[in-house]
């Protein structure tokens, strides 16, 4: 009982803040997405979806993290409309069994007891397309990151595609051209990129996802010489030649569950875990501006990181009459 109500404590003022920047309820246009789409149908939705992640946060440090990946995996495979979240069943095989999401995407749990909530309070009105959209605000606004008001009125898919899972989301190991044209086949500009990669400010990683940096970066058994010498020798023994392969590390190792610009400091000091995150330095000067300017002005990585998180948030969703407004998440309705 105390640990609920200490949770419960963990809504921040900066979520309620951005409750009562809605509470001018504005005309909503059909099939367009907008902050207020709840204001009349559910106006708890906000403070529902908010108390069931801070009590998640407060149980689990890394759930924020998760969270906000969550929505990142769901919007990149067929727009932002929750297909992410559906189990294999049927014709439906399930993009958790991706490359990018098996034995690392976490968090359905805490999706299924909010949708679950959702459904108590308003049956039938809250798609989790936009609870995955809220989950991830909220969750980067409870360690410490910027708030922003979230479009809403997204339906949820009735497919997934594992096919476009596994070929649509940046890879850690992609070469900076690629990650670029992942974004770009997005509607996602080079601010973007560096500023949403950004969420590697909190959150973990396995050494599966950076062993080759280690080891053998290029093939030629060496390691990557962007890689400073003592961080590598201090990831060796976790994250040995073989074996291993499900040990996490920290993404930001300095401070892993706060959201702040120490990961751009981090590719600064040739300490990005990932070669995905140390190439937006080394592999073409206007990221490599980026991550200076991030390093150097945390209200500047904030003010973009909250712009592209909007932006991103609206690829391809589905609105109107198309789609459906889901019961459970893990399943479509007439299942």
């Amino acid at each position: 009982m105390k640990g609920e109500m200490a949770a419960a404590a963990l809504v921040p003022l900066a979520v309620t803040f951005l409750f009562s920047l809605s509470s001018a309820a504005s005309p909503v246009q059909w099939g367009k997405l907008d902050p207020h789409f709840y204001d009349h149908s559910c106006p708890q939705a906000q403070l529902i979806v908010a108390s069931i992640v801070g009590k998640a946060h407060y149980q689990d440090p890394r759930m924020a993290a998760s969270l906000l990946r969550l929505h990142f995996h769901d919007c990149f495979v067929k727009g932002c409309d929750a297909s992410l979240l559906l189990d294999s069943s049927g014709s439906i095989v399930s993009e958790k069994r991706s490359n990018p999401n098996r034995d690392s995407a976490r968090g359905f749990e805490v999706i299924d007891e909010i949708k679950a909530a959702l459904e108590a309070a308003c049956p039938g009105t809250v798609s989790c397309a936009d609870i995955l959209a809220l989950a991830a605000r909220d969750s980067t606004v409870m360690t410490g990151g910027p708030g922003w008001m979230v479009p809403l009125g997204r339906r949820d898919a009735r497919g997934a595609s594992v096919q476009g899972s596994n070929n649509d989301i940046p890879a850690p190991n992609n070469t900076l051209p690629t990650i670029i044209t992942k974004f770009k086949l997005q509607g996602l500009d080079i601010v973007d990129l560096v500023a949403l990669l950004g969420s590697h400010t909190i959150g973990d990683s396995r050494c599966t996802s950076f062993r080759q940096r280690l080891y053998n970066q290029t093939g030629n058994g060496l390691p990557d010489l962007t890689l400073d010498v003592s961080y590598a020798a201090a990831l060796r023994p976790r994250c040995p030649r073989s074996g291993g392969d499900q040990n996490l590390f920290f993404l930001d190792p300095v401070t892993p569950f706060k959201f702040d610009n120490q990961y751009y400091k981090n590719i600064l000091a040739y300490r990005g875990l990932l070669a995905s995150d140390e190439v937006l330095l080394t592999g073409s000067p206007a990221t490599g501006d980026l991550v200076k300017l991030y390093a150097a002005n945390q209200d500047i990585f904030f003010q973009h990181f909250a712009q592209s998180m909007v932006k991103m948030g609206n690829i391809s969703p589905l609105t109107g009459a198309d789609g459906e407004i889901r019961k459970h998440c893990r399943r479509v309705n007439h299942n």
